[in-house]
């Protein structure tokens, strides 16, 4: 019986790249040159691709694609048709890759295939477009954005960024889904430089497209005694870096991304005070959310942040009874965890200013050392009623809210350890 050869495997994209940069990566992904489906069924790969010839290998369980190439058929993400049998090369396959630093392989001999200058653009570092294919998938756009945001000390191809303008005016980033559109934002944001991956889609007019509500920012002044950086867009960029450098979660990234949209809808003749722009910016954050289907907990933060971070800051000239109220519009008591991502993002925006990098944000450890205290200071008001008439409903409330502004004031003067 004659046996079979050892099937020949490449590994291709991010891992090579990260492999190439000395970097970890969790990117296993193997292309098969020279088979049909067949023959991998035939040696015990199971099929899982829907839409493209993927297979897990039958020991390791890694994905394996069978080499393809790709045709644009229809506008935007999902319109392509493909070819893929054991007459496609393995240059050809990685020509239909988006960016030369993705377009490598290499062999079980440990040897790099590097058609298309990948290796030397990572040693340039640019993002450069493989072909013009490149202009056929709209994704692209937010891909290249994203790396920017991973590499902001790499440079986007003067012809990359070309090829992207044109692909907007064409209308192709107006095809792409929602779904598809978050997952790349999301992943654009937890990346080291989130404000680049912005600056890029700017550049090229695609933030215009698709989130109009955060490109409008740009060109809008600001009070310069609060924000000596003036510009709205520029304000916006710090804050993000800002967040990744206190390395925020996503939700609160992405509440610090939409936390000031409402001061681009101020009429000019106000300029450059923007009264009023925090309930705007929680009806534009609304409807970004619904429109990219945002998940429920960063539409949430979003909104709080939005809405109270202007109270938040001045929060300490506050009266006891203030606080308190708007502890509670922070729903503070039921969700404290919540509430420190909220001023998790609020200190991002007081220190995404310019000049202001390096102060410290006091009232993020007032306000929750205030939150601890009302915690544990209401049971003992509770206890301390002792054989007292019960009390229910509104008169419950009641008793807890003026047990709570007790506490917040004993803490602001000074009464309370922990201050």
């Amino acid at each position: 019986m004659k046996l079979k050869q050892p099937l020949r495997l490449y590994l291709v994209g991010g891992a090579v790249r990260d492999r190439l940069l000395g970097l970890f990566s969790s990117d296993t992904d193997w292309v098969a040159v020279g088979y049909t489906a067949q023959d991998l069924l035939a040696r015990g790969f199971k099929p899982v691709g829907r839409d493209f010839p993927v297979f897990l290998h039958p020991q390791t369980r890694d994905e394996v694609a069978l080499a393809r190439t790709e045709r644009k058929t229809a506008p935007g993400y999902h319109g392509f048709t493909f070819h893929a049998d054991s007459s496609v090369t393995l240059e050809q396959d990685l020509q239909r890759r988006d960016l030369t630093i993705n377009a490598m392989a290499m062999d079980d001999s440990g040897h790099v295939i590097d058609p298309w200058g990948g290796q030397q653009d990572l040693q340039n570092k640019i993002l450069r477009h493989v072909s013009g294919a490149f202009t056929e998938d709209p994704v692209r756009i937010l891909r290249l954005a994203r790396f920017a945001a991973r590499w902001p000390h790499f440079s986007v191809a003067h012809e990359t960024m070309a090829l992207c303008s044109a692909m907007v005016q064409a209308g192709e980033v107006d095809a792409l889904v929602p779904e598809r559109v978050w997952q790349e934002l999301s992943k654009g944001l937890m990346e080291p430089d989130p404000a680049r991956m912005l600056e890029v889609l700017r550049a090229c007019g695609a933030l215009r497209r698709l989130l109009p509500e955060v490109d409008r920012l740009w060109g809008v002044p600001q009070r310069v005694e609060y924000h000596p950086e003036v510009d709205t867009g520029v304000h916006l960029l710090m804050v993000l870096r800002m967040a990744a450098q206190m390395k925020a979660p996503l939700s609160v990234r992405y509440a610090c991304l939409v936390h000031d949209l409402g001061k681009g809808t101020t009429p000019q003749s106000e300029w450059p005070r923007h009264i009023g722009h925090e309930q705007r910016s929680v009806l534009l954050a609304r409807e970004i959310g619904r429109r990219l289907r945002v998940p429920t907990d960063c539409k949430e933060l979003a909104e709080i942040v939005a809405r109270e971070h202007g109270h938040i800051h001045r929060s300490l000239d506050m009266s006891a009874e203030a606080i308190t109220r708007l502890l509670g519009r922070c729903d503070a008591w039921r969700r404290p965890d919540r509430f420190k991502e909220v001023l998790q993002a609020c200190e991002a925006d007081a220190r995404g200013r310019l000049g202001f990098e390096d102060k410290p944000y006091v009232v993020s450890d007032r306000l929750c050392a205030m939150v601890q205290a009302v915690l544990k200071a209401i049971p003992v008001a509770l206890a301390a009623r002792g054989r007292q008439p019960q009390i229910v409903g509104e008169e419950m409330g009641r008793f807890i809210y003026d047990a709570r502004v007790s506490t917040v004031k004993g803490f602001l003067g000074g009464d309370l350890s922990g201050q």
